[in-house]
């Protein structure tokens, strides 16, 4: 039965819990007996809060059987949290020794939502360190890997939130996305993975990387599951300043109605400058075969050209490591956190080699650029000229979105690429961001859904859908239409394909 459990979807295991068919503590029981199996392979998780988890589990069957109506949709259902969450109950690292043991004094907007909901926290997921890096090497605390092949990367630097979903940890998943760090890991690990519109869910409590940028949203192994968790941790919050306020988009309605496989009417814009060199030709097949299928959907497909996404990946690696220059300062060495007191006597010693020991090497590379790109005499050079181009991104897809009711492109140029294979090539690196970084300039929202196997190597695919900002619910429903004639099509959904897993402890 609890293998069973695992491979539910997250709305079947709220449907069964909320008619007290199971209870939400041997659902929790399942996925924490699941982590015990696979997670010492997999390393999925930072830290696996048992007691935590079970006893609010057992709140919920508390209630339900009082008969209280469930708290939410997703009531009783586990969920791995990324550890850049603040959490007053567990450690937040954000994948950093800077931080190591930390346990933070209050909740994020995020984290409070969640447990509002009765939505279950199994613990908090591996990532790049203070989100930086596209494929989770780069955590202070080893790598993640992706189930599908576990000598490859499961992207980033969500990459433990994503792979949780994959190797059937979790059946939902909370990540963040400054350039693509909720959509990419869901490509390459063939879950789904959602970027919402910018100041769509409260940031109040996320551990900032880029402020202009940082988005939190959910993951899930399906279009409604996501769209349901969306609601959930969705919606204005006062202690968010860039917080939107205004209801949260109709996305539970929109996956439910694209479900049905009717896209009639749906234009749908493919970007014409995601394709060509540089992208694994498997890839760009499966995407084929997706807007294909859209078309066969109903969907009315033009090409669409937005010329100044060419130009997104420089832009957005002087504007992101320019912000993470200013938000890191705090990182200091002396108010919480790492402290070095090694040959270290004054305040400036003391920082520098906190700094020194606390932060990795990719960490300190974006330190390094966005401090140089902010100094004196070259601001108006780099960083200015950069916000510009973003401001054309920004009129590209206003310009497109005129034509076109969403834009589709791959999520990534290529499948999963080997651990220790890009870790020496910061460029290599960086591209694999390519598709997915000119929504997080613009603050449009985006997702990315499976759409098959490459040819080249047997793993996974993300056909990325775009929208315009709080128009979130038109990418859900072309989402969940595609998701659904894929999934009848093959016989099931493709995350059911994933190789069985070695079983080791953690």
């Amino acid at each position: 039965m609890s293998s069973d459990l695992t491979r539910l979807t997250a709305a079947e295991l709220a449907e069964k819990i909320h008619a007290r068919e199971i209870t939400s503590v041997e659902v929790t029981q399942a996925h924490l007996g699941r982590i015990e199996q696979v997670d010492g392979t997999v390393h999925a998780f930072l830290h696996v809060d048992t007691d935590g988890a079970l006893e609010a589990a057992r709140r919920v069957d508390e209630a339900l059987a009082a008969g209280e109506p469930p708290a939410s949709p997703l009531a009783g259902v586990p969920l791995a949290l990324k550890d850049v969450f603040t959490t007053s109950d567990m450690p937040t690292t954000c994948g950093s020794k800077m931080l190591a043991g930390w346990i933070p004094p209050y909740d994020a907007t995020v984290t409070r939502r969640l447990r509002e909901a009765g939505i279950v926290i199994l613990g908090k997921t591996n990532m790049d360190e203070f989100a930086m890096g596209s494929s989770t090497e780069n955590s202070a605390y080893g790598p993640t890997r992706n189930p599908w092949d576990l000598d490859r990367i499961p992207g980033g630097s969500g990459g433990g939130s994503s792979a949780s979903l994959a190797a059937f940890e979790a059946p939902l998943a909370i990540g963040t996305d400054t350039g693509g760090s909720i959509r990419q890991p869901g490509a390459v690990t063939g879950t789904v993975g959602v970027k919402p519109t910018y100041g769509g869910v409260s940031r109040y409590g996320l551990v900032a990387f880029s402020s202009s940028l940082d988005q939190g949203g959910p993951c899930a192994r399906t279009v409604l599951d996501a769209a349901l968790l969306h609601e959930v941790i969705g919606g204005h919050d006062p202690l968010d300043s860039t917080s939107i306020d205004a209801p949260v988009p109709p996305v539970v309605a929109a996956a439910r109605e694209g479900a049905s496989g009717d896209l009639t009417g749906v234009r749908v814009g493919v970007v014409r400058e995601f394709s060509g060199e540089g992208y694994q030709p498997g890839v760009l097949a499966a995407f084929q075969r997706a807007v294909e299928q859209l078309g066969r959907l109903g969907a009315e497909v033009v090409e669409v050209s937005c010329p100044h996404f060419d130009y997104a990946l420089p832009a957005y690696y002087l504007i992101a490591p320019s912000e993470c220059s200013s938000n890191l300062a705090r990182f200091d060495g002396m108010r919480y956190g790492l402290r070095s007191r090694e040959n270290g006597h004054s305040a400036e010693e003391v920082m520098s080699l906190t700094r020194e020991a606390g932060f990795g090497p990719e960490v300190k590379r974006r330190i390094m650029l966005g401090t140089y790109a902010l100094s004196a005499g070259y601001y108006d050079a780099y960083y200015g000229q950069a916000q510009k181009v973003r401001t054309l991104i920004v009129r590209d897809f206003e310009a497109a979105f005129d034509r076109v009711d969403v834009l589709v492109a791959p999520t990534t140029p290529t499948t999963a690429f080997r651990i220790g294979e890009r870790v020496d090539d910061p460029m290599a690196m960086y591209l694999a961001d390519l598709c997915t970084i000119p929504a997080n300039l613009a603050g449009n929202a985006a997702l990315s859904v499976p759409c098959g196997l490459s040819e080249d190597d047997g793993l996974p695919v993300g056909l990325q859908v775009m929208a315009p900002a709080m128009e979130d619910h038109r990418m859900y429903r072309v989402a969940a239409a595609y998701q659904a004639a894929r999934d009848d099509a093959e016989g099931g959904p493709l995350i059911h394909r994933v190789p069985d897993l070695e079983v080791t402890a953690r």
